[in-house]
């Protein structure tokens, strides 16, 4: 992805909070290429929430830097998973990693459930998924 205008500070930088949004843009494109887009996640009454975020930041990202992010899956849990993930520029050099932790809910009460067979079944198919309690 290209860093947009809308992205970055005065000084051209992006700000620290859009590297949040770049975890879920790769999320959101994972479970997309794997066949599950999150809307029918949504459809089949089940909801992740982003319970746990950890980010490092070793180098700024700044206007019209073309982007990776990568993702693997960290572990699995019963009610929860969690991705790490790299964000480079594209000649190579690391600027961000970080992780998220996202509980599994039902979409009507909100509440933590255990991850259906469906779900954990799409897992068994990302890289780096270990069946780990998360």
């Amino acid at each position: 992805m290209r860093v947009r205008y809308a992205e970055t500070d005065a000084a051209g930088v992006v700000y620290y909070g859009e590297y949040l949004t770049y975890f879920e843009v790769a999320r959101v494109e994972l479970l997309r290429a794997l066949g599950y887009p999150i809307s029918e996640v949504e459809a089949r009454g089940v909801i992740l929430p982003v319970v746990e975020a950890r980010l490092k930041y070793l180098r700024p990202a700044r206007l019209d830097d073309l982007l990776t992010v990568a993702i693997v899956a960290d572990s699995v849990g019963p009610a929860s998973f969690s991705f790490d993930y790299e964000i480079a520029r594209e000649d190579g050099l690391l600027l961000v990693t970080g992780s998220t932790r996202l509980a599994v809910c039902d979409r009507e009460t909100g509440r933590s459930m255990a991850i259906p067979s469906w779900l954990r079944d799409l897992f068994g198919r990302i890289p780096g998924a270990d069946g780990d309690d998360a």
